[in-house]
């Protein structure tokens, strides 16, 4: 692959379930040995897109491309570039840890030699070598994923793929998790990308595509994010409802956020002198502050909440489950 080529390339995708539009054309390239965050909130179709990556589905229309091959066309030689963490524990709980290992070598035709090395290596690398001959249903969540992070290495994947990696592990897990990803990106040359909707896991990453309802909103680093929010925000509460109202006409292109009685505005130093002059009497608990990425996410992405029915996937699992219960 060269290094102008980008590890991943995605141009115009779409996907439909039913009436349910997943992704609507979305596009955008990852650069080789870089990680790249999808930030968005539940449903907004990360998990879509990655089971497309993975090539688990096929898009309804557009391409995608891993290492130059297209996942539709050349599934094989795409899949063998990548190592995947699925968002749903995939370890085999009756099989050790080493065997765990051993059996995704052979899947991808390592030789035997080779793949007890590399086992070998992995295991060291997320410090689970003393753990390597206990059942995997011995260990936490957090060593589950990091098992799962050694096995998608095992065949020297150089695209690795994390889908909601870190969802419920408790903090420290989650923090080490995170150490793996950024020590294996720097060592191994992988290229990552990684889909999450916590805004502060994707503080450290090269670059952000904020998705939501299926469409790109935004791509770029995070301080470039922040920074299209302004320089700084003026939080304030208005008196009255006329208050609120005036201040809103007046300034309608520097709004980010209204939530409740709380207004946010895009500001500089020579507009907060005016804002004074004019409203200082009219408002109360005012304050300022440089712009976070979550104001930027919540910007673009809205603040109400927004529940959904189960998707069929998520159904497909909850009738499993069920479907365990009663026969046991």
């Amino acid at each position: 692959m060269s290094t102008e080529e980008p590890a991943l390339r995605i141009t115009n995708v779409s996907k439909r379930y039913g009436r349910t539009l997943a992704l609507d054309g979305v596009s955008f390239d990852v650069p080789r040995n870089q990680i790249f965050a999808l930030l968005g909130p539940n449903g907004a179709g990360k998990t879509t897109l990655m089971h497309i990556l993975c090539t688990i589905l096929a898009p309804d229309s557009g391409t995608a491309e891993i290492a130059g091959f297209d996942v539709v066309r050349e599934p094989l030689e795409a899949r063998s570039r990548l190592g995947i963490v699925f968002q749903e524990p995939s370890l085999d709980d009756r099989l050790t840890v080493r065997e765990n290992l051993n059996i995704h070598g052979l899947v991808f035709g390592v030789p035997q030699p080779l793949r007890r090395q590399r086992i070998a290596e992995m295991l060291e690398l997320v410090e689970l070598t003393d753990w390597a001959d206990k059942p995997a249903r011995t260990l936490s969540s957090g060593m589950k994923r990091r098992v799962e992070i050694a096995r998608a290495l095992i065949h020297d994947s150089e695209i690795m793929l994390l889908d909601e990696p870190t969802a419920g592990l408790d903090a420290q897990s989650r923090q080490r998790m995170w150490e793996y990803v950024r020590r294996l990106q720097t060592e191994r040359q992988l290229t990552v990308l990684v889909t999450t909707h916590y805004i502060e896991e994707v503080e450290s990453c090269d670059r952000v595509c904020i998705i939501d309802s299926g469409k790109v909103l935004a791509i770029d680093t995070p301080d470039a994010l922040r920074h299209r929010q302004g320089e700084q925000l003026l939080t304030f509460s208005p008196r009255t409802e006329a208050d609120r109202i005036e201040i809103l006409k007046r300034f309608p292109d520097r709004l980010v956020h209204e939530n409740g009685n709380e207004i946010a505005l895009n500001a500089d130093d020579e507009f907060i002198e005016t804002f004074l002059d004019q409203f200082g009497n009219r408002v109360r608990a005012l304050s300022t502050k440089v712009p976070s990425l979550e104001t930027a996410f919540l910007s673009l992405t809205g603040r109400e909440l927004r529940d959904r029915e189960a998707d069929a996937r998520e159904r497909t699992l909850a009738f499993g489950k069920r479907g365990g219960e009663h026969t046991r």
